[in-house]
C-alpha cells in the first residue's frame, strides 16, 4: 500500500494537468490573431469616431476663417490666418447674450420640470396599484409615436386662448411634462427591490415620503440621463421657439441665429459658425460632465431586479 501512495504535491500537480487538459483552448492574448482583430476594431472605431466629428471641427476651424475663406475651392481645412475677432463681432453685430440668457432659462426650466413631473408619474405607474394602470401607461406612452406636427395647431390656439402666447412661459408649459421621461424612470424604478419599499411603509412612511427619500437617492444615474436629454433637446429645439416667441426680446439661439443669416444680404459665414460654436458649448460641458450617469442611467434603465 506504501508503494502505491502519491505525495500531496504530485497529486496537486496532477489535478492541474487533467484541469488544463480538459479546459478547451482558445487564442492567446497575444497571439497573432487576436492582435490583428483588436487592431481592426480599434481601427473601425476610430474611423467612426472621426467621422463623427467632422462636422464640429469643420465648423470650429470655420468659425476662425475670413468669410470668403469658409467655402473655398478647393476645400481648405486649417485657415490660413486665424481670425479670433469672429467671436469678438459675434458679441458686438447680434444680441447673443440675450438668445444665450433665454435658452439657458428655458433649458433649466423644462429639464426640472421635467425631471420633476417624470419621475413623480413613473413612481405611481411602477409602485402603486389602481385600476387601469397598465392600459393608462400603454396609452400615455403611445403618445411618443404621435408626431408633434399633428397636433401643432390645436396647442397653439389653446396657448392663445390662455395668453401665454409669445411669452417663454409657453415653451416650459409645452415641454414640461413628457412620456419618455416617464418611461425611463418607471423601467428604472423596477429594478429597486419592492421590499424596500414594503419595509417604508411598515415604518409609517407615506407613499410621498417614499418617493422622496427611497426612490429619488437610489435614481441618480436615471435622473441625469433624463435631465441631460431633456437639457440638450431643449436647448437645440428651433419649431417650437419659432412658433410662440415674435418678441426678438425673447428669441433662443438657434433663432437669433437664423435671424442673423436672413438679416444680411451677404452673409458672413464665418461670423455664423462663431456663434454655432458658442451655442454648443454649454451642451458639451454638461454632457462631459454628466457622461458617467447618463451610460449607467440608459444601460439600468432596462433591467429589472
Amino acid at each position: 500500500m506504501t508503494g502505491l501512495m502519491v505525495p500531496i504535491e504530485d497529486r496537486r500537480g496532477l489535478r492541474k494537468l487533467a484541469d488544463s487538459e480538459a479546459t478547451p483552448r482558445g487564442p492567446r492574448s497575444g497571439s497573432p490573431l487576436k492582435r490583428a482583430g483588436r487592431v481592426t476594431g480599434y481601427t473601425v472605431l476610430i474611423v467612426a469616431a472621426l467621422a463623427l466629428f467632422a462636422p464640429f471641427i469643420w465648423m470650429v476651424l470655420s468659425s476662425l476663417k475670413t468669410s470668403n475663406e469658409v467655402f473655398s475651392v478647393p476645400v481648405t481645412w486649417f485657415p490660413e490666418i486665424f481670425v479670433w475677432n469672429n467671436y469678438v463681432e459675434i458679441w458686438t453685430k447680434s444680441d447673443m447674450l440675450t438668445w444665450i440668457r433665454n435658452t439657458m432659462f428655458l433649458a433649466v426650466v423644462v429639464t426640472f420640470l421635467q425631471v420633476l413631473t417624470g419621475s413623480f408619474a413613473a413612481y405611481g405607474f411602477a409602485r402603486i396599484r389602481f385600476p387601469g394602470r397598465d392600459a393608462l401607461f400603454l396609452v400615455y406612452i403611445g403618445t411618443i409615436a404621435v408626431p408633434w406636427q399633428s397636433y401643432m395647431i390645436p396647442q397653439f390656439i389653446l396657448m392663445s386662448e390662455l395668453k401665454v402666447s409669445n411669452t417663454l412661459w409657453s415653451i416650459v408649459l409645452l415641454q414640461a411634462f413628457g412620456a419618455f421621461g416617464v418611461f425611463l424612470m418607471k423601467q428604472f424604478y423596477e429594478t429597486i427591490p419592492e421590499e424596500l419599499s414594503e419595509a417604508a411603509r411598515l415604518d409609517g412612511l407615506s407613499e410621498y415620503g417614499i418617493w422622496r427619500r427611497i426612490m429619488l437617492p437610489l435614481s441618480v444615474p436615471a435622473l441625469a440621463s433624463l435631465g441631460l436629454l431633456t437639457f440638450v433637446n431643449t436647448w437645440n429645439d428651433y419649431l417650437g421657439p419659432l412658433i410662440y416667441l415674435r418678441d426678438p426680446n425673447l428669441w433662443t439661439v438657434q433663432l437669433g441665429l437664423k435671424s442673423f443669416v436672413s438679416n444680411l444680404f451677404d452673409t458672413n459665414y464665418a461670423l455664423l459658425f462663431a456663434g454655432l460654436t458658442i451655442s454648443v458649448i454649454p451642451i458639451a460641458i454638461i454632457f462631459l460632465l454628466g457622461q458617467k450617469y447618463f451610460v449607467e442611467g440608459l444601460a439600468t434603465s432596462g433591467m429589472k431586479g
